[in-house]
């Protein structure tokens, strides 16, 4: 069931909406009625998502941008304002994930490319977002992940810039909570993208092991919960790393342990 939302004049904007959560998103405030502004770096793919929200009846602008620069985020977000008249909603949303290496193991470029990206990109957003929320006020949502809030095997420099981003969004909030400017962030687990479903299925079903709910997320789960964040429903939510995980952060799957017992209670049964 999918929870509908009206967002008519307002202006949303996605980055990172070539694809992925981020596409799933944009189409998601299309359809709420919001006009939207597709930004990505992948020029193709991010006029694709705008050809979809147009094809759909919605309203739709694509804004080509590298969120690891500062001054071309501030454009681009200027450039938003410029056509549509006003912000309302950001979703702070592009990032990459460079290898599943042991920290002494890792090349510390990719640390580097990762921080330019999943954090550099999210306060560029905010910094260039919120001068234009302080009159009519707005929401703010970053993409961070579920290893935002848990340690994560071969995951520690991934990890460690999704913890990142729980922290700008935290401190963020607090810094602009009385301007009528709410942050939050969202922090996924596993999603069907192409990319996982490559993996060979004894890959999948490891991951699966330590996801509780026992499948992975459609992206356009993940942009519910951006909407709610976004909604008038969660006008007294504030500074929250929203975990959309499948129960990932949860933890205890070492506990998960019945077929081990069911073994166990099969090889102290009597003969016969």
């Amino acid at each position: 069931m999918q929870v509908t939302y009206d967002f008519s004049g307002r202006v949303a904007l996605i980055t990172g909406a070539a694809s992925g959560v981020g596409r799933a998103t944009a189409l998601a405030f299309a359809r709420a009625n919001a006009k939207v502004a597709v930004a990505d770096i992948a020029d193709e793919e991010g006029r694709e998502t705008v050809r979809l929200i147009r094809a759909a009846g919605g309203t739709a602008e694509f804004f080509a941008v590298d969120v690891r620069d500062e001054q071309k985020v501030k454009a681009m977000v200027d450039a938003v304002v410029e056509t549509f008249g006003r912000l309302d909603f950001a979703h702070n949303n592009a990032g990459i994930e460079v290898g599943m290496t042991p920290v002494a193991d890792a090349d510390m470029d990719g640390l580097r490319r990762m921080l330019d990206i999943n954090l550099c990109g999210v306060a560029f957003g905010i910094k260039a977002e919120v001068p234009h929320m302080r009159k009519n006020g707005g929401a703010i949502v970053n993409t961070a992940s579920a290893l935002g809030l848990i340690g994560g095997y071969r995951g520690g420099l991934y990890a460690a810039t999704k913890h990142a981003v729980v922290g700008l969004t935290k401190s963020a909030a607090v810094d602009y909570a009385d301007k009528g400017i709410r942050i939050n962030c969202v922090c996924p687990g596993p999603i069907d993208t192409p990319f996982i479903a490559e993996f060979p299925p004894a890959v999948i079903e490891r991951m699966l092991y330590g996801t509780p709910i026992g499948r992975v997320a459609d992206p356009a789960e993940i942009a519910q919960a951006v909407l709610w964040l976004c909604s008038d429903g969660s006008s007294y939510v504030c500074g929250h790393a929203l975990a959309v995980d499948g129960g990932i952060a949860t933890g205890a799957v070492s506990t998960k342990m019945e077929d081990l017992w069911e073994a166990m209670a099969q090889a102290d049964a009597p003969a016969g």
